[in-house]
C-alpha cells in the first residue's frame, strides 16, 4: 500500500482529530470531515483543532473541509462521529464498491439499538468493507505520540489485517481480530461501567468497591456480548478488559468524569453542559437496557446506571 494513499476521517472532535493527525504522520494524506467551519477553517489556516486537542500542532497532510461529497472522495473512510450522528450521516454516505469503512464509533445507533458496524451493514449493503478500530487509547495520548494497544477487527481477517496496516504507525500497536461485534460491543458497553465507577469514586467508597465494579461490569459485559454472537475470550483482551480497566480507572476518561461529578453531587444537564465534549456512557446506557431486556440477560450495574441517569 502507498504511503500517501488518501485517506478520510468523518469527525474531527477529540478522538477523530487524533486518529486523522496520526494517519497524516504516518504519509497519508487525509481529509478530515466536521460540521464546524471554525474548525474547518482553524486546521486548513492554522494546523490547529481550535475546539478540539487545541495545544497540539497537526500535521500539514491533514487538511478538512465541512462538504461531506469531497471527504466521501477517498477508498477509505474512518468513522468517528458521535453515536446519534449515525442515522443521519451513513444513510449519505455513498461509497465505491470494495471501499472500507472503518468506525472508531464507540456507542449504539439509537432507534435500532445496532451497532455501529451492523448499522453501516444495514444502511451500505455488502459492497463496502467493514471494520472496527478499537481499545484503550486516549485522544491526548495518542497526539502525544505515547504507545497504545488497540485492536482492528472484520469479519473478513484480510480487511483486519488492512486495517491494521493502515494504523500501525509509531507508538500505535495494532493487533488483529475476527470478532468484529465482540470488539465493538467491549468498546460501547464499557462506557456505562465506568460512569458506575466515577460515581463510587466521588462518593469516596473507596478502591475496593471501584474493582468490585470494574470486575462485575466484565462479567456482565461478556453476557450480553455471548448472547449477541460475540466471542468471550474477545472481551478479555484489550478492546474488552483493557478498554474498561481505562476508562473506569483514569480521569481523563470522560465517562469516569461524569460519574464523579455526578458522585459529588452535581446536576447531569450541567455535567453534560460543561464537560466540552462527548460521554457515550450517557446515551448508551438506557439502550443497553433495552438490549439486556431482548436477550433476556442480567445487567444489574448498567440497570442501576440507567435509573440514575
Amino acid at each position: 500500500m502507498s504511503k500517501y494513499q488518501k485517506i478520510s476521517v468523518l469527525g474531527l472532535g477529540n478522538w477523530g482529530t487524533a486518529l486523522a493527525n496520526h494517519l497524516a504522520q504516518a504519509g497519508y494524506l487525509v481529509t478530515g470531515w466536521s460540521i464546524e467551519s471554525d474548525i474547518v477553517e482553524s486546521i486548513n489556516k492554522n494546523h490547529i483543532n481550535c475546539r478540539y486537542q487545541s495545544g497540539t500542532t497537526l500535521s500539514s497532510n491533514l487538511r478538512a473541509t465541512s462538504e461531506l461529497v469531497e471527504a466521501l472522495d477517498n477508498q477509505i473512510i474512518v468513522l468517528v462521529v458521535p453515536s446519534d450522528a449515525l442515522s443521519d450521516v451513513l444513510p449519505r454516505v455513498n461509497l465505491e464498491e470494495g471501499s472500507l469503512l472503518v468506525s472508531a464509533v464507540k456507542g449504539l445507533e439509537k432507534s435500532s439499538l445496532k451497532t455501529p458496524l451492523q448499522y453501516a451493514r444495514q444502511v451500505l449493503g455488502d459492497k463496502v468493507k467493514l471494520s472496527v478500530l478499537s481499545g484503550p487509547s486516549f485522544a491526548v495520548d495518542v497526539v502525544a505520540g505515547k504507545p497504545c494497544g488497540v485492536v482492528a477487527a472484520s469479519e473478513h481477517e484480510e480487511d483486519a489485517r488492512l486495517t491494521a496496516n493502515i494504523f500501525s504507525h509509531g507508538n500505535m500497536r495494532v493487533y488483529i481480530s475476527t470478532d468484529p461485534l465482540g470488539v465493538e460491543l467491549g468498546g460501547i458497553l464499557k462506557n456505562v461501567i465506568a460512569l458506575a465507577a466515577g460515581i463510587s469514586d466521588g462518593m469516596g467508597l473507596g478502591d475496593s468497591a471501584r474493582a468490585g465494579l470494574i470486575t462485575r461490569g466484565l462479567a456482565e459485559i461478556t453476557r450480553l456480548a455471548v448472547a449477541m454472537g460475540a466471542n468471550e475470550k474477545t472481551l478479555s483482551g484489550l478492546s474488552g478488559l483493557g478498554d474498561l480497566v481505562m476508562t473506569a480507572s483514569c480521569d481523563t476518561s470522560r465517562n469516569r468524569t461524569v460519574g464523579l461529578r455526578l458522585g459529588r453531587g452535581e446536576k447531569l444537564q450541567k455535567i453534560i453542559d460543561t464537560l466540552g465534549s462527548v460521554a457515550e456512557g450517557v446515551k448508551t446506557a438506557p439502550l443497553v437496557m433495552q438490549l439486556a431486556e431482548n436477550y433476556g440477560v442480567e445487567m444489574p450495574i448498567t440497570f442501576e446506571m440507567s435509573r440514575v441517569l
